[in-house]
């Protein structure tokens, strides 16, 4: 993996573990920026298989497996790209924020979700990539997920301590907050689980936090 491997994914329709390096904000760059690519035919044996050339260091992914599209955000230049999973190509590129962050996709509707600073952007995919709305969340985003099941979108922040909790309409109407939960200092990686819960870390206090419904 080179210079500050960050984040693995593992693509299964072509059977394949991607790789994405650098950390800007720590001034840590990419050694070569761009995803490595590692055949996983045989699990037990993984194969370097090529790279995908990217124009800056990718931060935060998220897969539509449903239309074969990868997304990740380009930190030093506020991007975010789609690449085809297929094709090992970047497809299309949108103009996001400053210092974005986590990603996450509504599949069904084409929706593509980008943690920035304080907010996280709507993007349709379907509009090229325009802007249809934010939430805002407070300081500190990193990590956000999706509940495509229940149209719910969860970001934390970790200096503002809170993890809120949305619903994104259509492409006509504003992303409603349902809910704003306190949570701790440094809490800013959520995992969306079933029937509206959702889980985070706590790295302070080496926990893991779980959050439902009333």
């Amino acid at each position: 993996m080179a210079a500050a491997p960050d984040g693995l994914i593992y693509i299964a329709s072509t059977k394949e573990l991607w790789g994405t390096s650098g950390a800007p904000p720590l001034g840590i760059s990419a050694a070569e920026p761009g995803l490595k690519i590692f055949s996983a035919s045989d699990p037990k044996h993984l194969v370097p298989a090529g790279r995908i050339p990217l124009t800056g260091s990718a931060e935060g992914y998220a897969e539509d497996r449903q239309h074969g599209f990868f997304y990740t955000n380009l930190e030093e230049s506020g991007q975010t790209v789609a690449i085809d999973t297929r094709a090992h190509k970047v497809v299309s590129t949108w103009k996001s924020c400053e210092d974005p962050s986590g990603v996450a996709v509504d599949a069904k509707r084409g929706f593509v979700f980008v943690a920035c600073t304080d907010h996280v952007m709507v993007l349709d995919t379907k509009h090229g990539g325009q802007n249809v709305g934010s939430i805002q969340v407070g300081a500190g985003i990193d990590n956000i997920d999706y509940s495509e099941e229940a149209g719910l979108l969860y970001a934390a922040a970790s200096d503002a301590a809170v993890l809120v909790v949305a619903r994104v309409g259509n492409e006509h109407s504003k992303p409603e907050v349902l809910a704003t939960v306190p949570t701790v200092k440094g809490t800013r990686s959520v995992i969306a689980a079933g029937n509206g819960r959702a889980y985070l870390i706590d790295p302070y206090g080496g926990a893991i936090l779980k959050v439902e419904p009333k």
